[in-house]
């Protein structure tokens, strides 16, 4: 493993790239929710709005499997966004015992506030770096996140969620060549 003056620099990368998610966590994901909803929701109460609004999982189960929680707490989550009007619950066809899940209008005008918010956001903090390096270093990211799956014990039971954020496809299915947990919705076009 290669190493530089202050350590080896894969302990050097993964500090870096923690700082990196910290910052979009704390500084970008927090701060834009809270100026788009402002006390409304959670940061994991929008992640399930918008995983239903960018995939095609619409069940319980794939709520839970999302969130990393049970079935039940699953539930609790989709019902507080129900009451909240910003998600819709319906009995699935032809399974009525299935719940599919849609956003409301509202829920869909939250969603489209934050994706504005968010690319105006994002164009400021990269706007002074060079295209092609931003590329390189998504591409290198992608593929050391797949190296990471790929590493594991029980690869197959992974998933980045990579779908569900900015991503048209499953970075793991197509660099590890498997199929991936969430299907992409095909978004709807949006009227001007």
């Amino acid at each position: 493993m290669p190493k530089n003056g202050s350590g080896d620099v894969a302990h050097d990368f993964l500090g870096s790239t923690r700082v990196f998610t910290s910052a979009i966590d704390e500084i970008v994901e927090k701060v834009i929710l809270k100026e788009v909803a402002g006390e409304q929701l959670t940061l994991s109460q929008f992640k399930l709005l918008y995983m239903v609004a960018m995939t095609e999982a619409r069940t319980i189960g794939d709520v839970a499997l999302f969130l990393g929680v049970s079935n039940a707490a699953a539930s609790k989550a989709v019902d507080r966004l129900v009451r909240r009007k910003l998600l819709r619950r319906a009995e699935g066809k032809p399974d009525r015992r299935e719940i599919c899940l849609s956003l409301t209008d509202s829920g869909s005008r939250l969603i489209d506030s934050y994706e504005m918010k968010m690319d105006r956001k994002l164009t400021e903090v990269f706007d002074g770096f060079p295209e092609d390096e931003l590329i390189h270093a998504a591409r290198l990211l992608d593929r050391l996140s797949a190296g990471l799956v790929g590493h594991h014990s029980s690869p197959e039971e992974i998933c980045l969620q990579c779908e569900v954020y900015f991503r048209e496809k499953c970075i793991v299915s197509h660099l590890l060549g498997r199929r991936c947990f969430y299907k992409v919705a095909k978004p709807e076009p949006k009227l001007t």
